[in-house]
């Protein structure tokens, strides 16, 4: 059993749940909660996708009034 485990290819590696950076991820959560006054447990509870999309806009957002546009 051990060989036939052992000859398979795989594409990513084994076990555990793979995310990016935590130091990331914490940057990204006090961004939204400094912009939208949310709680911790709100942002957590965003997709990966979702939160990338309110990173963007509020990234526009501040762009904007930078620029005074």
């Amino acid at each position: 059993m051990r060989a036939i485990l052992r000859r398979r290819h795989r594409r990513w590696p084994p076990g555990g749940i793979l995310t990016y950076a935590t130091d990331r991820l914490h940057e990204e959560i006090a961004y939204i909660a400094y912009h939208f006054h949310w709680p911790l447990d709100q942002i957590l509870d965003l997709e990966h996708p979702q939160r990338h999309t309110y990173l963007t806009q509020i990234s526009t957002i501040n762009r904007r009034i930078t620029e005074g546009t």
